[in-house]
């Protein structure tokens, strides 16, 4: 019964991650369509709009151009959180941390898209008001699941609940 749950975490992280993943680039195409070339679009007065921006960087531009940095970094993410869910206890304990595993991955995967498709990502959504980066539903993705990550590590889970993600099998004893 165990290996039934485990493969229905390993299903509903590749599901999630490609369902998730095609909604951003369906939410960037419609954006690229409606808006490039054309001015913002007003959502709730000048304080939040979309607003077609191609990223080449991270937030506020950083590291533009560092492409190839981008794409090793999010390989190596997307190595570690599947080899965390690979050896996810399949348990409901351990769900929250699948759906956020999920999240931050279908982020990656999806900004990782349009850096190797185009060279840059396509954000649309602003916060003007504070004049907060240009972003994207990728983005959000990532956002939360980093949030959800750092409340997860600090309020739901204790040291010993990650004892799954220890390299070596040997012994089950504190040594």
């Amino acid at each position: 019964m165990n290996n039934k749950k485990k493969i229905f975490n390993l299903l509903f992280y590749i599901i999630g991650i490609v369902v998730l993943t095609e909604l951003d680039q369906i939410t960037k195409a419609l954006a690229e369509a409606s808006l490039l070339g054309k001015p913002d679009f007003k959502i709730i007065g000048d304080a939040f709009v979309f607003s077609y921006l191609r990223n080449s960087g991270a937030a506020w531009g950083m590291l533009s151009g560092k492409i190839n940095l981008f794409l090793v970094f999010t390989v190596i993410v997307m190595i570690i959180v599947t080899y965390v869910i690979i050896n996810l206890p399949a348990t409901r304990k351990y769900m929250p941390l699948l759906i956020t595993c999920t999240l931050l991955v279908s982020g990656a995967v999806g900004n990782f898209i349009d850096r190797v498709r185009f060279g840059y990502v396509r954000d649309f959504i602003y916060f003007k008001l504070i004049n907060f980066p240009v972003f994207n539903v990728a983005d959000c993705y990532v956002t939360v699941s980093v949030a959800l990550l750092i409340i997860l590590i600090l309020f739901v889970y204790k040291e010993d609940d990650f004892g799954f993600l220890k390299l070596s099998k040997k012994g089950d004893n504190n040594e």
